[in-house]
């Protein structure tokens, strides 16, 4: 069962479940923030709100990855460690999707208004998105994200 979790703390943090499948975090800058990764050093993600779409098919599952990108202090493995390390951005809230594919959640979340940020983040991986990362307002979040915990 998809589950939006509107706040992160250790008590939801520890609902989270530990099956494989896939993430949405809804991610605070709260200041601008200019990337180091070789692959993406000197672009810049400006304060606000972003959407990064991920998956969990490890040990642990989506809790294990979740708990992970909310830990301030971590050695950085992937491109969203950048957003979630070392204060320059906080996982504010976190949608689950047991089973789900990060492509297709990613889909979903593409509305016209809003942008990729980065092309190629979060998705080296992949051939069919343009980036795991979305740049979006705070009111199409909650639409969109509400929309997408109710869908089976």
């Amino acid at each position: 069962m998809n589950t939006f979790i509107k706040e992160i703390n250790d008590e939801t943090l520890r609902q989270l479940p530990k099956v494989a499948g896939a993430y949405v975090l809804v991610i605070e800058l709260s200041a601008d923030l200019t990337l180091q990764n070789k692959r993406f050093a000197g672009a810049t993600l400006a304060k606000g709100t972003y959407l990064y779409c991920g998956s969990a098919n490890g040990p642990g599952g989506i809790a294990a990855r979740v708990k992970r990108h909310c830990k301030v202090d971590k050695k950085p493995h992937w491109h969203v460690d950048e957003l979630t390390s070392n204060g320059a951005g906080q996982v504010v809230s976190v949608l689950v999707v047991p089973g789900g594919n990060e492509c297709v959640l990613r889909a979903a979340l593409q509305e016209p208004e809003s942008q990729v940020s980065v092309p190629g983040f979060g998705s080296s991986d992949c051939t069919d998105c343009a980036s795991h990362l979305i740049n979006a307002s705070v009111g199409e979040i909650a639409v969109v994200l509400a929309r997408i915990a109710g869908a089976a």
